[in-house]
């Protein structure tokens, strides 16, 4: 038998991923602030565009944060 959908912490939940994302994202940027001299050129650009979906990812835990509020 399923388990009821319980969404009483999905906000929680969310914010749990939009500060790990954070953490990468900025992770990253440090990274490439330290050591975009010492790469190479298709490195920095898949990191780049990593944190590029990170922060569609973000955007995307926020609205649907907003839409559990609301809920």
């Amino acid at each position: 038998m399923a388990k009821p959908d319980n969404r009483a912490d999905n906000e929680v939940h969310l914010q749990e991923h939009i500060n790990h994302t954070l953490s990468k994202l900025h992770a990253a940027e440090d990274y490439l602030d330290e050591h975009a001299d010492e790469i190479k050129a298709d490195e920095k650009q898949a990191i780049e565009a990593k944190n590029d979906r990170r922060k569609e990812s973000i955007d995307y835990f926020i609205a649907e944060k907003k839409d559990e509020a609301r809920d």
